[in-house]
């Protein structure tokens, strides 16, 4: 599967703008799947203005990106603030927008409070994960800090996941932990994984870009430059070719999530989904 990185900078509170530009990058690729950083919507340092930017079920400020994944036939991943259960709550969430219209809502697990970061003080965070289905393809959807926490993966891989993408809206300073961790989270779960962290500064805040794919064995995914847009400094748009297959392939020569499901205690309908890895 041909997958397009939109390493970008957005504009800050201004979901319009954002949607109008995710618009644009689908419309100049040829991927089948584009993916957009955390809360690349609304921009990461607005505060309060996040009760207000959050997006709702079915919300029509995405119609014009909605419309352009309709025409192409094509799905995008982005991050966005999104309203919670509960009156008040609000998520940091990663959405995937599929072309017939239906999208899947991805909560953060793990939620930043700590030097720079505020997210526990503005956001809820959620206790699961599930794979989002893609055709025939099982994304397992992570943001950011949930990669340090190798069992959101972990439970994403028992539960059917064949690839993962990660959106990030990482500073400069964390970029070299990344580039440690996520080829971690790809071997020893023997899957894919794609890895997109936005660029720009806010707020004082640096981030560090660093867009990579790696395949199965944690290795990165050669990439290509997608042409015919406007970029801006540090932003870069590039293509890779996933192999969506790899894990069925790479799972029964590294049998870590048979021998996981296996162990006493294991739930038995992740053990029955797994039994043939």
């Amino acid at each position: 599967m041909e997958v397009a990185l939109a390493e970008l900078a957005p504009v800050v509170g201004d979901v319009a703008a954002n949607v109008r530009r995710a618009t644009e990058v689908v419309a100049a690729g040829t991927a089948p799947l584009t993916v957009f950083p955390e809360l690349f919507l609304s921009g990461y340092r607005v505060g309060d203005r996040f009760h207000r930017l959050a997006l709702r079920p079915n919300d029509p400020r995405l119609e014009p990106l909605r419309a352009a994944l309709r025409d192409s036939g094509r799905s995008a991943v982005v991050g966005a603030p999104v309203v919670g259960v509960r009156r008040g709550e609000v998520g940091n969430a990663v959405l995937l927008l599929r072309p017939d219209g239906t999208e899947f809502v991805q909560t953060k697990r793990y939620l930043p409070t700590y030097g720079p970061f505020e997210e526990g003080s503005v956001f809820t965070p959620t206790e699961t994960s599930a794979p989002a289905e893609l055709g025939e393809e099982r994304l397992g959807l992570s943001i950011c800090y949930d990669a340090f926490f190798p069992e959101v993966s972990r439970e994403l891989a028992l539960d059917g996941a064949t690839m993962f993408v990660c959106v990030s809206a990482a500073p400069v300073t964390s970029r070299r932990l990344f580039e440690k961790v996520l080829p971690a989270r790809a071997v020893e779960n023997a899957a894919p994984l794609v890895y997109v962290n936005r660029v720009g500064v806010e707020d004082g805040i640096v981030f560090g870009g660093g867009s990579r794919a790696f395949d199965a064995r944690g290795e990165p995914l050669p990439e290509r430059p997608v042409p015919g847009l406007s970029l801006g400094p540090d932003e870069k748009v590039v293509s890779v070719e996933v192999d969506t297959g790899e894990s069925a392939r790479w799972r029964p020569f590294r049998p870590v999530l048979r021998d996981v499901a296996q162990r006493p205690g294991r739930r038995s309908d992740r053990t029955n989904r797994t039994s043939a890895l």
